[in-house]
């Protein structure tokens, strides 16, 4: 048997990530004993509607999560246990509705430092609803073999130290979560194990006490004997002297108590847990309760490094007597190992993963983020700037200077165009509709493409095929042009003209013949503008057939061009989202006299022939 919790135990949780994770390490418990998964539900009003994963050896099990916990409970009948992971300020009110819940027969609460006033609150309704409440600052319960509650135990392999995965003779009762998993340990080494494990908490205002366990403990006949580890301060120590003098009692009772220090410290000074505090008149003494339990018939070790001997004999006494549970030991290798992960099976080298895809230009897995090999801090201390990322990202290696003076100075020319064009519009209808910032971009990305921004890489595209097919016979190129493409994209501006030269344009080709770089695209566009515009003179070399020529001059990949585009208009929109909100743009509504509404006038609706 066992206490508290056992193989009928159904748990739901209350709280979020820490709840979580706790049940992670149920899940663990759970694949050590080869039993199903017993945390049936959480309740986290946030996260109401959605499930938790939680890894149950190599399954994963999706746990509902529930806005209150009547809803868990009518979804999940079986629950009769809730455990508390909520902050101190509302713990009490999550343990007080547990304790109304008809489903919920026992609660343990991990949370700390629970006022004095709402511990009261508590155990008065413990006591009114008959309900098993333990904590606050509860580490949890353990029953060997059948069911944990909590985090108690600790990680995978002290789950198998201790022999946690079978019964054992003996209970322990702590406050202290660390020590639990010690005594555990200890009892695993010198005896046959535990039944039952309970980490009461060691708050000021504990709602749990010893006596409570003990009695449980007393009528459970497969528990033998219990270990008690007390500290200073409080009496529940006493208390449990009290009631274990009181009359012959079955089970045996060690005790070792911690804080004899505190007798060559100054009085009042606290240990640890909030509850550690020895009275400045010395009540509540370690001393003084390890002599209460003796004098009640108690075994009580002289140090604790006497505690392993002294459950050693009372072991022995038991086997002799006939009365040590039958416990059988298993080799650690033959009990269910935890699923280790891919990564980790890779490493050793023992599985071949084929990879989902293949990225030759970034790297994370170290301290810090490598750009086709170079660590990000590195690059910036060295006086490296965005231009230079973006060639190792996009082109795979470092831009010269001049290069990357190019890049940026694209990057600042190509950065907006005014509130008017499709892109920037879309953004700012967004924004004025409450759209936000990510949303309302990706509205403006979304415009670019054949008419807005896309003639870069189209430029690029169709330059590169005259001056690789038509190199010295421009009217060759632009009756191809004509014949199979349509317009040559690059060429033509709707307002800047030879009259009216885009100064962008400009820009550009003073740089790079400013600074002697190599530009056949470029050269071959120009040449070709030379005869557009002694036809029409607004047959200009634009901006975008610029952008895409000199890229390409630079090595870029035709389909990393029209990015140069995106990333540049991106400030843009960013800036045009900003510019709304800080001046609360209205919703923008089309005014009737902008739509030719070439629709047919009013008429009658013909009557409608019946069958």
């Amino acid at each position: 048997m066992s206490i508290i919790a056992n193989e009928n135990t159904r748990v739901v949780i209350l709280g979020g990530q820490a709840g979580i994770n706790a049940a992670k390490r149920m899940g663990e418990f759970c694949h050590l004993v080869q039993k199903p998964f017993y945390v049936e539900a959480f309740v986290y009003p946030p996260d109401a509607g959605k499930t938790a994963d939680i890894q149950v050896g190599g399954q994963m099990v999706a746990v509902p999560i529930y806005k209150t916990l009547d809803d868990a409970t009518k979804s999940h009948p079986a629950v009769n246990t809730a455990l508390i992971y909520i902050g101190a300020n509302r713990a009490a009110q999550a343990a007080i509705e547990a304790m109304d819940n008809k489903n919920i027969t026992s609660i343990s609460m991990i949370t700390e430092g629970v006022p004095e006033r709402d511990a009261k609150l508590m155990i008065k309704k413990a006591k009114d609803t008959g309900k098993a409440l333990n904590g606050p600052s509860a580490i949890g319960i353990m029953s060997a073999g059948k069911c944990r509650l909590g985090v108690i135990g600790g990680e995978y392999n002290n789950l198998i130290l201790s022999k946690l995965y079978r019964p054992g003779s003996f209970g322990v009762l702590t406050k202290s979560g660390g020590l639990s998993n010690e005594i555990m340990w200890i009892i695993s080494q010198f005896a046959d194990g535990i039944s039952t494990a309970i980490g009461i908490g060691g708050d000021a205002y504990p709602v749990s006490d010893f006596v409570t366990y003990l009695e449980m403990f007393e009528k459970d006949p497969e528990t033998k004997a219990v270990v008690i580890v007390g500290e200073m301060g409080g009496n529940l120590e006493e208390a449990a002297a009290v009631w274990y003098g009181a009359k012959p009692r079955r089970i045996k009772l060690i005790g070792i108590v911690a804080g004899f220090c505190q007798e060559a410290l100054p009085k009042g000074m606290k240990f640890g847990h909030a509850g550690a505090k020895e009275g400045a008149h010395g009540e509540g003494s370690a001393r003084g309760k390890a002599d209460a339990l003796k004098k009640a018939g108690a075994i009580v070790p002289d140090t604790f490094g006497a505690l392993g001997p002294a459950i050693k004999k009372v072991y022995e006494d038991l086997k002799a007597t006939g009365q040590a549970v039958k416990a059988v030991d298993v080799a650690p290798s033959e009990l269910p190992q935890l699923p280790r992960k891919v990564e980790e099976y890779v490493k050793a080298g023992e599985v071949v993963v084929e990879p989902l895809f293949k990225s030759t230009i970034s790297d994370d897995r170290g301290d810090e983020p490598l750009y086709c090999g170079y660590a990000a801090s590195e690059l910036i201390n060295e006086g490296y700037d965005i231009p230079h990322i973006i060639g190792l990202l996009w082109n795979k290696r470092l831009p010269t200077p001049k290069e990357a003076e190019l890049i940026k100075r694209i990057i600042m020319l190509s950065a907006d165009h005014g509130p008017s064009v499709s892109g920037a519009f879309g953004t700012i209808l967004a924004a004025c509709a409450g759209i936000n910032l990510p949303q309302a971009v990706a509205a403006g990305m979304i415009m670019i493409g054949p008419r807005f921004g896309g003639a870069v890489t189209d430029a690029a595209i169709w330059f590169d095929y005259g001056l690789k097919n038509f190199p010295n016979d421009i009217p060759g190129f632009l009756t191809y042009m004509k014949k199979e493409v349509g317009p040559v994209p690059g060429i033509g501006h709707r307002v800047k003209s030879l009259r009216n030269p885009d100064k962008r344009v400009q820009e550009i080709i003073s740089f790079v013949r400013k600074e002697k770089l190599t530009t056949p695209h470029l050269d071959y566009a120009l040449r070709v503008a030379e005869v557009t515009t002694a036809k029409k003179d607004t047959l200009i070399l634009n901006v975008d057939g610029t952008i895409g020529c000199v890229l390409l001059d630079m090595g870029y990949p035709v389909e990393s061009l029209n990015g140069f585009f995106m990333l540049a208009r991106t400030i843009g929109f960013i800036g045009h989202w900003i510019d709304q909100k800080r001046n609360n743009g209205r919703l923008i509504r089309m005014f009737n006299y902008l739509v030719n509404f070439a629709v047919t006038p009013k008429r009658p609706v013909p009557k409608l022939e019946k069958k």
